[in-house]
């Protein structure tokens, strides 16, 4: 009779546990977390797509751009200063050459910029961070006050000279800003390595007989690389606001080449008359480096940042 009871008893105690883990919901990868909380930043979304847009139309512009010439150095002298019009969606610049097509290309060197500009600096900064944080004391202490020095002066400054010293050039414009931009990643590499090289898994791989380079670009680096993500995304739409006002003081792009701060530069002129020429290659700019930031954030509540 107690053994019938007993048996009865525990029956719907299993069937309901069973019932209870059938039921539990699966635990959510760190990717799935990250990404449910990108998801709800609605404006880093924006940022994303209006990227990803940007991005499409910078790499299809040979084939999509309604008037590939326009790049060069061509004179249309029937259309000069024309209006925007269905012809010309964003209306004709100052040698009639069409707007939109060279904001399109224009996308191109900003990107192009943006990609060799962060390299410079990520190759440069990291290390820089790495080594200062890692050994202390003589070799933080040179080091730091290098950084210390190149960020007591503003980056167009500091940028807007090297670019003049190595001769007015798109690409001069590049290497100048990646030379300036590495302090900042250094300064993040360095915080960041400080707090982790105190970590178990740190002291167990200098006790496993690992070697410097090892626990820095092996054990600390991947570590610290969701900071760095971060910092790039911020970074970049800055850079090309940098990139773009040393084109348009002369210090960067030189004529006729389709860059935006150029653009803007050389239609300046022609204002209030013809303000289509200057305004849509601001509105690119004010885009894109708007779209950067807000991916940013993003990138912040993805990764878990604070």
């Amino acid at each position: 009779m107690n053994t019938s009871t007993s048996t009865s008893a525990s029956a719907p105690t299993e069937t309901t546990a069973a019932f209870v883990d059938a039921e539990a919901p699966v635990r959510k990868t760190g990717f799935a977390r990250g990404w449910q909380r990108f998801k709800r930043n609605r404006l880093a979304l924006i940022g994303a797509v209006t990227l990803v847009v940007m991005l499409v139309i910078a790499l299809l512009a040979p084939w999509i751009a309604p008037y590939p010439d326009d790049i060069a150095d061509a004179v249309n002298f029937d259309v000069l200063l024309s209006a925007p019009s269905w012809q010309h969606w964003m209306g004709t610049d100052e040698a009639g050459r069409d707007v939109l097509t060279r904001v399109m290309y224009g996308a191109r060197l900003s990107f192009t910029m943006v990609a060799i500009v962060l390299t410079i600096a990520v190759v440069i900064g990291v290390p820089v961070g790495l080594f200062a944080g890692y050994f202390g004391g003589r070799v933080e202490q040179v080091l730091m006050r290098i950084t210390d020095i190149f960020s007591a002066i503003p980056a167009l400054v500091l940028a807007l000279a090297i670019t003049v010293v190595l001769g007015p050039s798109l690409s001069n414009a590049m290497i100048a800003l990646g030379f300036v931009w590495w302090r900042g990643f250094a300064r993040i590499a360095h915080g960041r390595t400080l707090s982790i090289k105190q970590e178990n898994f740190v002291t167990v791989a200098r006790t496993l007989g690992a070697s410097h380079l090892h626990i820095m670009f092996r054990e600390i680096l991947p570590n610290i690389r969701s900071s760095l993500l971060v910092s790039l995304s911020l970074n970049a739409g800055y850079a090309i606001l940098v990139g773009t006002s040393l084109s348009f003081l002369g210090a960067g792009a030189r004529p006729p080449a389709a860059e935006w701060g150029l653009m803007v530069s050389t239609s300046r002129h022609y204002l209030p008359d013809a303000w289509w020429a200057s305004l849509f290659p601001g509105i690119a700019i004010f885009i894109v480096v708007m779209s950067f930031n807000l991916l940013g954030d993003g990138l912040r509540d993805f990764l878990g940042e604070d």
